[in-house]
């Protein structure tokens, strides 16, 4: 499984950027994908998720202003945000997990939390750094 993120970069208070993530090397028919944001010192947090039903879920600090979509191509996703604040910055991951289940059967926030994922479920990351 392989994962790269690209797309972030420098953007002033207010700005928007879109982050994309191409993942190769598997293909699950149920699964977890979701974006994630890191600063040094804290842990990882879920910023958004979407499942394999297509059920999507976002982090109370980034509803309204972040969209996670999936692209036409096969293991490619998006992640639009708008309105991006200083408190955005961070390096921004994203992972894909398969699930044992029908991902309908589970909570949509399972997918949103860091934990789920396991060790080799990720990308490298892309930096995003917002400023006045």
């Amino acid at each position: 499984v392989q994962l790269v993120e690209s797309g972030g970069g420098s953007v002033q208070s207010g700005g928007s950027l879109r982050l994309s993530c191409v993942g190769s090397g598997y293909t699950y028919s149920s699964y977890c994908m979701g974006w994630f944001r890191q600063v040094p010192g804290k842990k990882r947090e879920g910023v958004a998720s979407v499942d394999s039903d297509g059920r999507v879920s976002y982090a109370d600090s980034v509803k309204g202003r972040f969209t996670i979509s999936q692209g036409n191509a096969k293991n490619t996703y998006y992640l639009q945000m708008n309105s991006l604040k200083l408190e955005d910055t961070a390096m921004y991951y994203c992972a894909v997990v398969p699930l044992g289940v029908v991902s309908a059967t589970l909570n949509p926030l399972y997918c949103l939390r860091a934990g789920n994922y396991g060790e080799d479920d990720w990308g490298k990351g892309t930096l995003v750094t917002v400023s006045s």
